[in-house]
This record gives C-alpha cells, sequence and structure tokens, in this order.
C-alpha cells in the first residue's frame, strides 16, 4: 500500500508530537525535531508491541492513508524509549566555561 506526500507529512508531524510529549513526560530531551520524530516513531513501534503482547485496546487510533497510527500507544511507548535513552546518555556532566 503506497502512501500520499502529504499523508507522510502528517504522519511525520503527528509523530513528532507523540515523540515530543513522550520526551517531555520523562524529562529528557536531546536534539530537536528529528530527535523527536525518531522518538515518535520507535515508541509507536515499543508501544504497539507493548499492546499486542498483553493483548491491549487500541486508544485513538489516528488513520492516514489506510496506515493506524496508535497516538495513545506511541506516546506511551516514546516515553519508555526516551526514559531508557535518559537511563543511557542522560547522565553526562554539563559543560562548563573555565573562566580565566
Amino acid at each position: 500500500m503506497t502512501m500520499s506526500v502529504v499523508g507522510f507529512l502528517v504522519l511525520l508531524v503527528i509523530a513528532a508530537i507523540a515523540g515530543a510529549v513522550g520526551q517531555a513526560l520523562v524529562g529528557f530531551s536531546r536534539g530537536g525535531c528529528l530527535a523527536a520524530i525518531a522518538v515518535g516513531f520507535v515508541g509507536a513501534y515499543v508501544g504497539w508491541w507493548i499492546a499486542q503482547t498483553f493483548k491491549l485496546p487500541p486508544f485513538l487510533v489516528i488513520t492516514i492513508d489506510g496506515q493506524a497510527f496508535p497516538l495513545v500507544w506511541a506516546i506511551i511507548g516514546s516515553a519508555l524509549f526516551a526514559g531508557v535513552l535518559h537511563l543511557l546518555f542522560g547522565f553526562q556532566r554539563p559543560y562548563r566555561r573555565r573562566g580565566y
């Protein structure tokens, strides 16, 4: 099944929103919009996998050009994925400037 360019752009915007909300829930934000899109897409797969594993119903599914995007599970999966990223990369010391 093919997706139109407009449908793909709408899917990118929805994934960015889901990724940004997931990152905000965890308090971890590395990168900008592209990172939020990536976290949103990975979160959608993680959330979908969790829902399928535990036989949970889909909530707030948005259909774009025949492709279903489970928004609630994407946000939950994004928060879990951002939490894992925060555990792996979030405890770096901040850059401090030396005053000479």
